[in-house]
């Protein structure tokens, strides 16, 4: 990896290194900022409203734990948010303080709209008793070490200029905690990764850049041959704007981009916060005090539903402890007939305390945590039961099971509008702080020469597309990666060229996260582990 002396010429020598915000700009970023601290605020103090706990210690861990968590974000916008106002700033459509402006507002948009699919399928990656403890000091340790090594990461990658996914190094991280994990504990039985969920997760990661250069590739080619217009292949001359109609393009792709990132990258430290927040405050956040006595109503009856249709498929009798039995299945993620009855059993269980208390926000403080932990163990259960190739559910009894699996996923999986803003701000500030070094890199340091506006769309757009596609099937991908590579496809298909040792930079920092950001994180909760 090239020292940061090799690449700070570069940016002292372009025009970005020298631009200053305006006093306006920062003055609306002020706002913005303590607007949202005034929201994010005034929802979690009034959700701890209803904690009875008097003792200092849970909510100054809950104060470390959340800025920890929030910083990711900051330093996530360093990098992903950066990469999609490269392009309208390098073709003069937006200037530097409004494109970050532009951009953040989409960004805070995408995280609003999110379904927090991204989320807590990062979080469904980690040692399943960790999730149920996450309160315990291995709990702690596990979210300190992943998130710490994140940014760690993702400030060294962006000290060196070099556009790093912090979706790999945040799953980098989750992988040498879970294998810590199962080291520390030896043959006691805990888990370590979920090697199909992260198998899935990595193909995705791993896709995304070849999608990205390939598809922009194809479609830049496809551009030129079919579209006919000299101006839209041409450098910005100076400081000048492009067309109005190219402009209103650029500004569109920048827009979308902005948008589906905040719906995708925005998400990844939601789920991390959500177990920070159950684990200080279980009374205000294990369950989803929203959810009142119709809806309650309308759980039990698809409950119960869903236990006839389990029981129809099982085999054998409930186990005395069906906690503990469906707490194996999920360890080992294996699931057969035999072991139906157990999650049937522990699907009552649940139906019973639910019906009993008429409304969530009635479930006593001291039930919560295990009503939530015995929701969590079932709809991880109905998880494996639709993918175990040892049991074939017809398509009505697999739509059974599907609704009463988001049922208890509303339950136990939501995320509260003052989270989604928290993190949109962290990443729009972290954007406005830190986005110079990596829009200089993909701007000026990929190809020969200057992006074109066709070369900026046909990114921007390959982008925008990959990035909505994989927010509508819940994978996280990297914006990063899809972007950096998309404008470098673009410069083959223009016949620029490509500036190697940045190719080659950017490779490796792609090659090294995973490694690092195991071995990184895996120290670390070690390291914790020992000390919490």
């Amino acid at each position: 990896m090239a020292h940061a002396d090799s690449i700070s010429p570069a940016q002292l020598s372009s025009p970005l290194a020298r631009q200053k915000p305006s006093p306006w700009f920062n003055v609306l970023a002020g706002a913005v900022i303590v607007l949202g601290i005034i929201y994010a605020g005034y929802h979690l103090a009034n959700d701890l409203s209803v904690v009875r706990d008097t003792r200092a210690y849970p909510f100054v861990l809950l104060g470390i734990a959340l800025l920890i968590a929030l910083g990711f974000e900051f330093v996530n916008g360093f990098h992903d948010t950066a990469n999609a106002v490269a392009t309208v700033i390098y073709t003069n459509s937006l200037s530097p303080n409004l494109a970050v402006v532009w951009s953040g507002c989409f960004n805070f948009l995408g995280v609003l709209v999110s379904s927090g699919a991204v989320a807590f399928g990062i979080v469904s990656l980690l040692p399943v008793e960790l999730i149920l403890q996450v309160g315990s000091g291995a709990g702690f340790a596990m979210v300190f070490a992943l998130l710490i090594a994140a940014i760690l990461w993702n400030l060294a990658t962006w000290y060196f200029g070099l556009p790093s996914s912090s979706s790999h190094t945040l799953i980098g991280s989750i992988i040498g905690v879970g294998l810590m994990n199962q080291l520390l504990s030896g043959a006691s039985g805990t888990s370590g990764v979920d090697w199909s969920q992260a198998t899935k997760i990595g193909e995705t990661l791993l896709v995304s850049p070849l999608v990205g250069f390939s598809a922009a590739w194809l479609l830049l080619t496809i551009i030129k041959n079919v579209i006919k217009i000299p101006a839209l292949y041409k450098e910005p001359e100076g400081s000048k704007p492009p067309p109005l109609w190219i402009r209103g393009l650029l500004i569109l792709t920048c827009t979308g981009v902005s948008f589906f990132h905040g719906g995708n990258d925005g998400q990844k430290g939601m789920g991390l916060i959500m177990l920070i927040l159950i684990g200080t405050v279980p009374t205000a956040y294990a369950l989803n005090r929203t959810m009142h006595e119709e809806d309650v109503t309308r759980f039990v009856a698809i409950s119960r539903q869903a236990q006839v249709v389990l029981t129809h498929y099982g085999d054998g009798p409930a186990p005395s402890d069906p906690h503990a039995a469906v707490l194996d299945i999920v360890r080992t993620r294996t699931v057969d007939p035999k072991s139906l009855p157990a999650i049937t059993a522990l699907a009552t269980a649940v139906d019973n305390q639910v019906n009993g208390f008429h409304s969530l926000d009635k479930v006593p403080a001291a039930a919560m945590v295990n009503v939530r932990n015995d929701m969590y163990l079932v709809s991880e259960g109905l998880r494996l039961v639709a993918k175990s190739p040892s049991i074939t559910l017809s398509a009505g009894d697999k739509h059974t099971l599907a609704e009463y699996k988001q049922q208890l996923d509303d339950a136990t999986k939501f995320i509260p509008n003052w989270v989604k803003v928290a993190v949109a701000i962290a990443l729009g500030l972290g954007t406005m702080i830190g986005w110079k070094r990596i829009v200089v890199t993909v701007g000026e340091r990929i190809g020969k020469t200057h992006l074109t506006y066709a070369q900026g769309a046909s990114a921007e757009l390959v982008a925008m597309a990959t990035i909505g596609a994989a927010e509508m099937y819940g994978l996280p991908v990297s914006t990063t990666h899809v972007l950096s590579s998309g404008v470098a496809g673009t410069m083959v298909a223009n016949h620029s060229g490509l500036q190697w040792a940045t190719v080659r930079n950017l490779l490796m920092a792609w090659v090294l996260t995973l490694p690092v950001s195991i071995a990184l994180a895996g120290a670390l909760y070690w390291l914790f582990r020992t000390l919490l």
